[in-house]
């Protein structure tokens, strides 16, 4: 018996079959083959010809001469006998047959004695050494040189250039914008300096910027944190820089030692323009002393929750914001000029034939947005326009004409009604929209969050539930927004608007709008099988998503990464713009707004874009353009036309909006219609 653990178990007797099993016979020995054979000869020749080679440079150019001599010879030796011309004694014809090979192999070829052969020989080869030397140390200069390159080790010397320092998600964004920005200009340079390989960097570039036309792109590779990097890129000399964000907050800390560098670089008396964002509020500050007085530093998760709570309450504004943020079409510009000075902002205005002015430089630096009508430009003052470009803006000696019998009387005052939003998931802004809705939130609206039970999310809701106060009720509803049952509970009907967020994007977890794509697709099946729809408002973190997400033509979308490079971008190239997105982003003040129509304009006329200006400033707003009804399902413009003529005439529906740079005062009436609008689509819309 043997032990198993702990008990005894009996010892097992072989079976019969094994006990008398013959003993298995040995297969014979293999027997070489003389095809086997064959292979073994050779297998033996190929090792010793590879550990031959292995030994050094010698054994190279040993095998190198063996190989050129069995060549050479045999040939020179039949083109000498097969000569008619060549001597008939055979010593000759071996002199002949050396002197071929010399003169082929460099040899010199010469005949005679042994010791002058042998001379010759020599000499040659001193030659071939000296030759073949000079050719590989060229080489090795110009291959080195090319590596360097490659590497993206030279230094730039430009001027007047702009530098993009970091690689993240707003690389593509950024760079397509500056060359669309250079578009007008004779040349311009784009430096990029990044820590990842420049092949591979400028490939990507490539890719999504077929015709860079008179730009031209500059790739480097190196640490944005080290100064000796960014001493190649010859930052002192820029026009500005651009630092990229990390795509992980955590590494918001070298955002601040990049600009610190960046300023050992430069130094502190040059004043360089600096562009940067962070997503961590906690570098906020020490990113703006970092970046000195001339650095605009943007807060990405602030910024996208301001333009998350705008575009819930006035649906299509996103779409106001893409074409004013990119050069594609109309943006801001700084115009000045002498005929302005003595002129009142009214008549400025309407003297622009073809911009949209919303605002006023003044010659001491600071701005004001739709100021009064009657307000007049000192000397030095310039003009905050929307145009095509800085040069199609020219002021004319007349006003544009208006027709007064089609301008709407003064609608009356309307008193913004509470409202109740719906919030469609969590992450590490959402606390930022709820901050945002509850400051400018009517008195007794409501917001319902649903979102999973976590400890995270519990704690901040009853954080913000705190600070919201009795301005805004929120209420939770513990729930995953991603499955079908819990969008199949909401009553749509009851919401103004709709906000879907997804996940905070972590490394080796999947693609945050994978869930918010999934979110809105039950979300779109709910509105067709209650026939309600209601504005959604969808955060997204990859532009391309945008294309295949379920939702109605000319939904709003912030795509935060694209909108905080073209924020860059634009802010770089002129950095009075900052203090001018920093009030249309804000929850109250000079905002942009979608007004009906109806309130500038009788409905069913026709009236020029001149007339509603008009309309527009009488009301203490500036009109800078508006969106078509019946195009509203076109893209890729969806009925959105920023900046039109001011002698561009049209006829104005109940439907049509007007878009306009408005105050607070405008802010009520554009909520309170708006919630109408909403009111008579539900109307209108029915059950499928």
């Amino acid at each position: 018996m043997h032990e198993e653990g702990d008990r005894a178990v009996p010892r097992q007797r072989a079976a019969p079959s094994q006990r008398h099993r013959r003993p298995t016979p040995r297969p014979p020995a293999h027997r070489h083959r003389p095809g086997d054979r064959t292979g073994i000869v050779e297998a033996r020749i190929r090792y010793w010809f590879d550990t031959t080679l292995a030994r050094g440079t010698s054994a190279l150019v040993g095998w190198l001469a063996l190989v050129c001599l069995a060549v050479v010879v045999p040939i020179s030796a039949l083109l000498v006998w097969t000569d008619q011309r060549a001597p008939v004694a055979t010593g000759s014809k071996i002199a002949a047959v050396w002197r071929s090979t010399g003169q082929t192999m460099r040899l010199g070829g010469e005949v005679g004695p042994p010791l002058r052969v042998a001379l010759s020989v020599l000499l040659a080869l001193v030659a071939l050494f000296y030759v073949s030397t000079l050719v590989s140390v060229i080489t090795t200069g110009m291959t080195d040189r090319l590596i360097a390159l490659r590497r993206g080790h030279s230094t730039v010397l430009e001027s007047g250039h702009t530098v993009v320092l970091g690689w993240s998600e707003q690389i593509q964004t950024v760079v397509s914008e500056l060359v669309a920005a250079n578009a007008g200009r004779r040349s311009g340079v784009v430096a990029v300096l990044a820590d990842r390989d420049p092949a591979e960097m400028e490939a990507i570039l490539r890719a999504d910027i077929r015709d860079t036309g008179r730009t031209r792109l500059v790739i480097r590779s190196g640490r944005p944190t080290d100064p000796a990097a960014l001493g190649r890129i010859s930052p002192a000399t820029a026009d500005a820089v651009l630092v990229l964000p990390r795509d992980d907050p955590a590494e918001d800390a070298e955002i601040v030692k990049t600009l610190l560098s960046l300023r050992a670089v430069v130094g502190e008396e040059r004043d360089l323009p600096v562009v940067a964002a962070v997503r961590d509020d906690r570098y906020l500050a020490a990113a703006r002393l970092a970046g000195g007085p001339g650095a605009t530093v943007l807060e990405i998760d602030d910024v996208s929750a301001r333009l998350l709570v705008q575009c819930v309450r006035r649906p299509g504004l996103s779409l106001v914001h893409q074409e004013l943020l990119d050069y594609a079409g109309d943006e801001f510009h700084t115009v000045r000029s002498p005929a302005l000075t003595g002129r009142t902002f009214r008549e400025a205005a309407a003297a622009c034939p073809v911009s949209s002015a919303v605002g006023v430089a003044h010659a001491d630096g600071g701005l004001t947005l739709d100021p009064p009508a009657a307000h007049p430009l000192a000397d030095g003052d310039g003009l905050v326009v929307i145009a095509r470009d800085r040069e199609s803006t020219h002021l004319t000696p007349l006003t544009a004409p208006y027709d007064p019998t089609v301008l709407a009387d003064e609608p009356p005052p309307r008193v913004q009604a509470p409202e109740r939003l719906l919030l469609l998931g969590w992450n590490r802004r959402a606390p930022r929209i709820v901050d945002q809705l509850a400051r400018s939130a009517p008195p007794g609206s409501s917001l319902e969050v649903v979102a999973e039970r976590r400890a995270a999310t519990v704690t901040a809701l009853r954080a913000v539930g705190r600070a919201a106060g009795d301005t805004l009720t929120i209420v939770h509803r513990p729930s995953d927004p991603t499955r079908r049952e819990t969008v199949e509970e909401l009553d749509l009907a009851a919401y103004h608007g709709v906000i879907v967020l997804g996940p905070d994007r972590r490394s080796g977890q999947d693609d945050p709008d994978d869930r918010t794509l999934v979110t809105l697709l039950h979300l779109r099946a709910r509105e067709r099988d209650t026939g309600v729809r209601v504005p959604v408002v969808t955060e997204l973190t990859d532009d391309r998503n945008r294309l295949i997400a379920p939702v109605a033509p000319g939904a709003d979308f912030v795509v935060s990464g694209k909108l905080i490079g073209l924020l860059m971008t634009q802010i770089s190239q002129n950095p009075r713009l900052a203090s001018v997105f920093e009030e249309l982003f804000a929850p109250v003040g000079n905002t942009i707004h979608l007004l009906p129509a109806a309130d500038f304009v009788r409905p069913g006329h026709r009236a020029s874009f001149a007339t509603v200006a008009e309309a527009a400033s009488r009301r203490g707003a500036c009109a800078i353009g508006y969106r078509s009804a019946v195009r509203a399902s076109e893209p890729p413009h969806h009925g959105v036309r920023i900046n039109p003529p001011k002698a561009y005439a049209r006829t104005w529906t109940d439907a049509d909006e007007v878009i306009v740079v408005a105050s607070a005062g405008a802010a009520l009436r554009a909520a309170a219609a708006e919630v109408a609008a909403v009111q008579r689509d539900t109307e209108r819309e029915g059950p499928p």
